[in-house]
């Protein structure tokens, strides 16, 4: 039988390839907000994503990226600079900004599922 929270996986591995296809081709579609909507996402869900490894990657890369814009001269900006130099900082700056864009649609999805939070229909 087919847990509920083994269809949410699902998402875990989109957002795993959504990074890859940002970082080696520059396609940045994901629209993540928009996806947990269509899915009908539960508020148990999410917030298990907001906690998950996978969040907390995708918020290491928008810190590396916006150090790697930053610059600098010591051996941390170094290192970034051998990680991300083959990728220009404009283009570092969308890929920062939809990494990051993705953790916001998490937390505003969290946010708009709270308990009491429905639209009353008019009669």
């Amino acid at each position: 039988m087919k847990r509920p929270e083994d269809d949410f996986e699902n998402v875990y591995d989109l957002i795993e390839h959504a990074i890859d296809v940002a970082f080696f081709k520059g396609n940045m579609q994901l629209k993540f907000y928009e996806f947990l909507k269509y899915r009908k996402t539960k508020k148990y869900e999410v917030d298990a994503f907001i906690e998950s490894s996978t969040a907390a990657e995708l918020s290491q890369l928008v810190i590396e990226l916006e150090e790697y814009i930053k610059g600098g001269k010591d051996s941390d900006h170094k290192q970034l600079r051998e990680g991300y130099g083959h990728i220009p900082k404009p283009q570092a700056r969308k890929i920062r900004n939809y990494l990051y864009s993705i953790l916001e649609d998490a937390w505003r999805y969290s946010r708009d599922r709270r308990p009491g939070r429905r639209k009353k229909s008019s009669k």
